[in-house]
């Protein structure tokens, strides 16, 4: 491939043998009176194309104050849901004229950190953040610091800053609901190890739902390691199928989790939807694959971009003054 050198304005002025600020005039459209001559114009344009001159949309965005660019950080970009949001964010950040640069953390707050550096180094307008555990020091930063900011997916709630999340207690609380009115009795739950807000928001769902019905057992809840996730995932399987009280129905808190968690059961040679009822958090292309239907809940995640994409501008272009969280309802498809 042929690396192309960067021409600047000051190489066409020398060509030409004019000032830097004649051709600035020049290319950016601004001659429009006349201050320089048709015959001056029309050597700058040639020299430029012959140049392959390239403008500077960066500085020029930063001289006007914004250099129309975002910044997306997500949490694992091989995930098919994080995939889809940055799609979609991407999409529509186009239509309204803004850049996505893509930043994956791999749920690490030390990569999340060094990502927000890299983004604030490129002057971006503003950034849409799934945050790593542990990040309300560094979302409180950028809080402080009035950089244009919103929180997709994950949240801290005790801090000021704007978010786009979905109703994971609800869901979470209906969907296991659903799973007992299958014929479970004593459902697991399997999520990751970590404390975050919306994987402790799921585990509440599950649990009140069982306590109400007086069906809890606190043996059933099960966490698993982010980078260790099919040795965890298949232990834990382990343990719950040696169980003396049998576990009849395992929610997965994750499409991740829920891919390793059926790999698992296969491996222990368990009948899915036969010997063990299951439901997922999340789709999953893997999930239409198998020969019998999982219950999963569905995200929204296409209006999740758009509303964290418009929330965001608003800020950006000073539109929205309230910092203000929106919660959108997630579906239980059968």
């Amino acid at each position: 491939m042929k690396i192309v050198k960067k021409i600047s304005l000051k190489v066409i002025a020398n060509e030409v043998g004019v000032s830097a600020a004649t051709v600035s005039l020049v290319l950016n459209g601004k001659n429009k009176n006349g201050r320089v001559s048709k015959e001056v114009s029309r050597k700058i344009l040639e020299k430029a194309a012959e140049l392959n001159y390239v403008p500077n949309s960066l500085a020029k965005g930063l001289k006007m104050g914004n250099s129309k660019s975002i910044g997306l950080i997500v949490a694992d970009i091989s995930n098919v849901f994080f995939g889809t949001l940055a799609l979609h964010i991407q999409n529509f950040a186009e239509k309204e004229g803004y850049t996505v640069i893509i930043g994956n953390t791999n749920e690490e707050l030390t990569e999340m950190h060094k990502m927000i550096t890299f983004f604030n180094a490129r002057q971006v307008d503003g950034l849409i953040i799934t945050p790593a555990e542990g990040g309300e020091l560094i979302i409180q930063s950028l809080v402080d610091n009035k950089i244009p900011l919103v929180l997709v997916d994950r949240s801290f709630p005790e801090l000021n800053a704007a978010s786009v999340l979905i109703d994971n207690y609800d869901i979470c609380y209906s969907s296991t609901k659903q799973l007992i009115d299958q014929g479970c009795k004593n459902p697991a739950f399997i999520s990751y190890k970590q404390d975050q807000f919306h994987t402790n928001e799921r585990k509440r769902g599950f649990v009140e739902a069982l306590k109400e019905l007086g069906l809890y057992n606190e043996g059933n809840i099960k966490e698993v390691s982010y980078h260790n996730l099919s040795e965890d995932v298949d232990n834990v399987i382990a343990q719950l199928m040696k169980q003396r009280n049998k576990v009849d129905g395992i929610f997965f808190a994750t499409n991740s989790i829920s891919i390793a968690g059926i790999r698992s059961l296969f491996k222990h040679g368990v009948m899915v939807q036969k010997d063990i009822q299951v439901m997922c958090f999340d789709e999953s292309e893997a999930i239409v694959l198998f020969p019998f239907r999982i219950p999963y809940i569905k995200q929204p995640v296409e209006e999740m971009a758009k509303t964290a994409l418009t929330m965001l501008i608003d800020q950006i272009e000073k539109r929205e003054s309230t910092i203000r969280t929106s919660l959108i309802r997630a579906e239980l498809i059968k």
